[in-house]
């Protein structure tokens, strides 16, 4: 101990390190859910030490990263070009396969054009802090992903101003909005589903104050693109406003079956940004398989819309199901399955049973993921989930809830 104390008060910069022990309490207690290694999958089953469970945790929607055209698709991809374009879009990491998903995804979600990033992340930061610079104002939901925030940071670093206003406040926003130039750049940016309740924007009211005070509008769909609105396009298109959403920013991880994310909106937009911004420039292109992937992820979520309508019943199912069994559980009209527990010790604890003794896999969140003072299960289902599987998740949030007297 004597050693470390030492090693310690040398290296001041790792202090904060030694003194992290959460994730170690958890673990000696046998109650860390997290980095769990997944050893097979079959999408709504997997393997995870040695065991068959039950995934409810996934952001896997339309059970896309298991299906044979997309492996296929992914595979054919490797033999043809690698495992690497090697290069930035910019000089050798262009493959036509980059460019077919970009008119696909843009031609898909009615706007003029589309450009593809690396990650989803990298999306999210790289798209706002190059259109929003100095003098210029974001509006962003306080709960917005963190994707968001970096981009955030970043512009904020460059000599803009961020304004936080209260989750899926309008009234709130409105009364920034208000106060600002009316001839200034003006950036009003929110997820369409937040990830930790499932929730869905009310995206109207936005865009008419956009347009009352001369602002854009950038709306992650993440988790909306193919599970809300006409033919799975994402939150525009479940309001019939999809024209008035200036830019559309998604991810490939969720319904695409893939990694990677996008960005969708007027040409001359999507232009400046592919020359402008350092996220993009500056980064190794999406992979083949991983194009190809979400390409062919891209063709069946046009061709299955009963995926959709699938992956409705059967969060649905069990939404109404844990309602009836006592549970507190948001009403919701997304994949989104959120349990309010009193704490987080109640939270681990009731993953631990989930898992241990019912073979079901769902995910905890505890602040700072969930707000201060909360602590959930966030369960998220598939359109590949059977019945029997959402009866088994049901059954063990039944013994679970008894056993630590929730329910």
């Amino acid at each position: 101990m004597a050693g470390l104390d030492s090693k310690v008060k040398k290296v001041p910069l790792f202090k904060k390190c030694f003194s992290f022990k959460r994730a170690e309490n958890l673990i000696q207690a046998g109650l860390f859910p997290y980095f769990r290694e997944i050893q097979e999958s079959e999408g709504p089953v997997v393997q995870i030490e040695g065991k068959k469970v039950i995934m409810a945790g996934s952001n896997n929607y339309l059970g896309l990263t298991t299906h044979p055209k997309v492996r296929e698709a992914a595979i054919q991809a490797i033999n043809k070009y690698g495992t690497s374009c090697s290069g930035s879009r910019f000089l050798t990491g262009t493959i036509d396969l980059h460019n077919q998903l970009e008119e696909e995804l843009s031609g898909f979600l009615g706007k003029e054009a589309a450009l593809v990033f690396s990650t989803g992340f990298q999306a999210g930061q790289g798209v706002i802090s190059t259109l929003v610079g100095r003098g210029e104002y974001i509006l962003a939901d306080k709960d917005n992903h963190a994707s968001l925030v970096a981009g955030h940071l970043i512009s904020k670093s460059t000599g803009s101003h961020i304004i936080r206003y209260n989750h899926l406040n309008n009234d709130h926003l409105e009364t920034h909005l208000r106060q600002l130039p009316a001839d200034a750049g003006k950036l009003i940016i929110s997820d369409g589903v937040f990830s930790t309740y499932g929730e869905i924007i009310n995206l109207p009211e936005i865009i008419q104050l956009a347009k009352k005070y001369n602002a854009q509008v950038l709306v992650d769909d993440a988790h909306a693109l193919g599970v809300i609105g006409e033919s799975g396009r994402g939150t525009g298109h479940y309001f019939h406003q999809s024209h008035d959403v200036d830019l559309i920013l998604c991810t490939f991880s969720k319904t695409l079956a893939s990694i990677g994310g996008f960005v969708a909106g007027d040409k001359v937009v999507i232009d400046f940004i592919k020359h402008q911004s350092p996220a993009f420039i500056f980064s190794a292109s999406p992979s083949p398989p991983n194009v190809a992937a979400a390409l062919a992820a891209l063709n069946i979520l046009r061709n299955e819309p009963q995926r959709i309508q699938q992956l409705r019943f059967n969060a649905d199912y069990v939404r109404k199901g844990l309602q009836e069994l006592g549970f507190e559980v948001l009403n919701g009209e997304t994949a989104i399955v959120p349990v309010i527990v009193p704490n987080e010790e109640t939270a681990f604890k009731m993953w631990k049973i989930l898992y241990e003794e019912e073979n079901i896999f769902v995910n905890v969140f505890v602040p700072p993921a969930a707000p201060a003072g909360k602590a959930m299960l966030r369960n998220s289902f598939m359109a590949t989930h059977a019945t029997h599987h959402l009866n088994r998740v049901l059954e063990g949030y039944k013994k679970a809830g008894k056993k630590l007297n929730i329910i």
